[in-house]
């Protein structure tokens, strides 16, 4: 089925730009393709937008924040029947000039979602926007396991059929949840070179305290559906579809990371799983594990040396350790008495960092070894 394409167009409080951005959009779409809503402004764009009769205009009462105007669009352009949208800003840093790289790829890849890449070197710039959207990729990464160089523009091909239907940002956070979302439903993402601009009439709604706290909750909210959810739903589908030694040799070993790098992330996950951070190493290792660059799969598998079996094991090699460097005599211990805990906290927490670096250096050096000579062979 050849794609039906609409440019879609939040505006807020952009009177200065606005007229000026839609006529550029309308050199290369009809009118009839061109969604635009209005999200409550309060300056003259009722007035502007009553001069274009023949585009699709929604206005909403309030201003609800981008996301909300964009969850309008997705709304209205599945209702006409588009299969994907393009968005663009109203604020004028975007170029309309480049629509059509984004009408092409919606009719050559139409199964994929692409996201403008801003060179943010340019003069201009404003420097928390390169901070933000470092910021930004890293947390994408670590949710989907794509690497991107700009997630946080707003100039977008998005294939709003095959995309979730269901959201629930209604802020400047919605453009990140779209993207993450869709990346987990399978949806492929890429970057696609773009122009822009930062100019004196640029009127920017963003606000940096509670939009980034707004951000950082939503991220926390995926990094944790990621880790308790994704990854597992992940862990299994890739269980199911390969066979036993190519699932190990690929997703866990991961065929493309060095001795070292497979020895240190199985060092990491056995730290983690020994140390006394008990119900949070699975979540530690993954995190240091992204945050290193190293194999999550294998820092993930390392980390669980804790299984309940082990605990007992664990709990009295560290107390014995721990008084030995102490020099405290413990002779009868009971892994689950509390008083047992309180009387030797300082030799069980001592005790269980000697154990975990010792165990981590073992299973670093031994693993390093044993995948060099199989990487010979």
């Amino acid at each position: 089925m050849p794609s039906k394409v609409a440019v879609l167009m939040p505006t807020y409080n952009n009177d200065k730009t606005l007229e000026k951005v839609i006529n550029g959009i309308l050199e290369y779409i009809s009118p009839n393709d061109l969604i635009i809503v209005n999200d409550g402004s309060t300056d003259n764009t009722t007035e502007i937008l009553s001069e274009f009769q023949d585009v699709n205009i929604f206005h909403l009462p309030t201003n609800s924040g981008k996301g909300s105007a964009l969850r309008k669009g997705f709304k209205e352009a599945l209702n006409l029947g588009y299969t994907h949208v393009i968005t663009i800003d109203s604020d004028g840093q975007h170029f309309p000039e480049n629509l059509p790289q984004f009408l092409k790829k919606a009719e050559t890849e139409p199964g994929k979602l692409f996201i403008g890449s801003r060179d943010l070197n340019i003069e201009g710039m404003p420097s928390k926007n390169t901070f933000a959207n470092k910021f930004s990729n890293f947390w994408f990464w670590f949710e989907t396991g794509l690497l991107l160089d700009d997630t946080q523009s707003g100039f977008r091909l998005y294939p709003i059929q095959k995309m979730p239907k269901k959201w629930y940002s209604t802020k400047f956070e919605f453009e990140i949840e779209t993207i993450v979302r869709s990346s987990w439903k399978d949806i492929p993402i890429e970057n696609i070179p773009i122009q822009v601009k930062y100019g004196d009439e640029r009127v920017s709604h963003f606000r940096p305290l509670q939009d980034f706290s707004r951000i950082s909750v939503l991220n926390t909210i995926l990094v944790t559906m990621t880790i308790f959810y994704i990854l597992p739903r992940n862990f299994i589908r890739n269980f199911k579809k390969k066979k036993f030694s190519d699932f190990i040799k690929e997703d866990i070993l991961g065929s493309n990371d060095s001795p070292k790098v497979k020895s240190i992330s199985l060092a990491l996950g056995a730290f983690i799983g020994i140390i006394p951070i008990w119900g949070f190493q699975s979540i530690v290792s993954i995190f240091l594990a992204a945050s290193f660059r190293l194999n999550k799969g294998l820092a993930f598998a390392a980390s669980n040396i804790s299984i309940p079996p082990m605990i007992p094991i664990i709990v009295i090699a560290s107390l014995k350790i721990g008084g030995l460097f102490l020099n405290t005599e413990i002779e009868e211990i009971d892994t689950y008495s509390i008083d047992n805990f309180r009387n030797h906290l300082m030799e069980y927490l001592l005790g269980s960092l000697i154990l975990a670096t010792g165990v981590a250096l073992l299973v670093g050096f031994v693993s390093f070894i044993l995948l060099n000579i199989k990487k010979k062979h």
